[in-house]
């Protein structure tokens, strides 16, 4: 049995290594090495792919949540709604920019920001509504939507694990995660279902005037080569990463696929476990598992850690402190929230390797493994 990684990205690289050697000995030998035709094609690409009418590449998911936040004129003194069960950066740049995020509870089958608990937390001073699409299971976007046009704010949806991933709406619309709201953000980082070798991100949006705003924002504000119309930053995606990105982007349904079988196969080991709550599958959502996500239940989750490191099959705690607990929102009142869902979430989740690598023989040892632990 090959060794168990939470990601296996170099057997991934292997069969695609004579596509993406030669995409990068293109951009070598055309030194162009910033910008260009190779970001701008796959900007085009990835566009094309996700139902969006803007692309802006920028260097990292974390600058494209940043720079959504700039182009949308939020400041210091407003507020943006967001779950405290998320990976730091959702909620870290709002606070960069002095805007005050505000803690929502999760839905404890999604993991995601729930439509029920949104409006209660609105006040005058919200100006947008953040949904994560969190695991690669997607928010509800469809009543985000309608409560963000109800109270006339924007939306800019954390897509960095839900690319790829379909929702159908109940008019039987069907769009890709990070095409619905009014600004979708992305990461390209290694891990990710379309990952690249290094940093990258990119932010979607179907409105010109945002796109040209964003745009102006990720390259120093500028309008045109040393005009500075706006404060901006300097934020991009470089070519070698877009080069790479093109050919992995060719393959991103059939990674999802991958990912999905991987899914099942687990739920299929874990069926009807009263110690385990397999990950829910919304019937209008397409999960695209960037994690395979288990909830534990009478059942010490540290431990189950611990003991699968012992047989070299690693795991992942995402996250094991929950935003508003964190030390950095104390300024923000984060000690005085109450998330009940989310305290309990962080207590008890635990994702196992997925990949697109990943193969029976590895995932029957996981399964033995974790069930082994839980009868002992």
């Amino acid at each position: 049995m090959r060794p168990l990684q939470m990601v296996d990205t170099k057997t991934q690289y292997q069969k695609i290594k004579s596509a993406v050697d030669a995409a990068v000995i293109a951009v070598m030998e055309s030194s162009q090495f910033i910008g260009g035709k190779v970001v701008n094609d796959f900007a085009a690409q990835l566009a094309a792919y996700n139902g969006s009418k803007h692309v802006i590449p920028c260097a990292n998911g974390t600058d494209a949540l940043q720079i959504a936040m700039m182009a949308l004129g939020l400041k210091a003194g407003d507020e943006v709604i967001t779950p405290s069960f998320t990976y730091i950066a959702t909620v870290e740049v709002a606070a960069l920019l002095g805007i005050k995020p505000i803690f929502v509870e999760v839905d404890p089958k999604t993991f995601c920001l729930d439509p029920a608990m949104i409006e209660a937390a609105i006040t005058p001073k919200t100006k947008a509504i953040v949904p994560v699409h969190l695991y690669g299971h997607a928010a509800d976007m469809e009543a985000i939507m309608s409560i963000a046009a109800k109270h006339q704010l924007f939306v800019i949806e954390d897509n960095a694990q839900g690319i790829g991933n379909d929702m159908v709406f109940s008019d039987g619309t069907v769009k890709k995660t990070g095409s619905i709201g009014h600004i979708g953000c992305t990461s390209f980082y290694p891990s990710k279902n379309l990952g690249a070798f290094g940093d990258g991100g990119a932010i979607f949006t179907d409105d010109d005037q945002l796109a040209s705003q964003l745009t102006m924002i990720a390259s120093h504000g500028q309008s045109k080569r040393y005009y500075h119309d706006v404060v901006g930053c300097n934020s991009r995606l470089d070519a070698m990463q877009a080069a790479i990105l093109s050919i992995k982007l060719k393959h991103l349904d059939e990674y999802i696929s991958a990912r999905r079988k991987a899914a099942d196969y687990y739920d299929a080991g874990f069926a009807n476990h009263p110690k385990i709550q397999i990950p829910f599958r919304a019937s209008n959502n397409g999960h695209v598992f960037h994690q395979y996500t288990l909830i534990l239940k009478d059942a010490d989750r540290n431990a189950l850690s611990d003991f699968l490191a012992t047989h070299q099959i690693p795991s992942m705690i995402y996250y094991p402190v929950p935003a508003h607990k964190q030390k950095m929102f104390d300024a923000f009142g984060g000690s005085a929230y109450q998330l009940p869902v989310t305290d309990w979430l962080t207590e008890r989740v635990i994702s196992l390797p997925i990949h697109t690598e990943l193969d029976t023989e590895q995932q029957d040892f996981i399964i033995s493994k974790v069930l082994e632990f839980l009868q002992s």
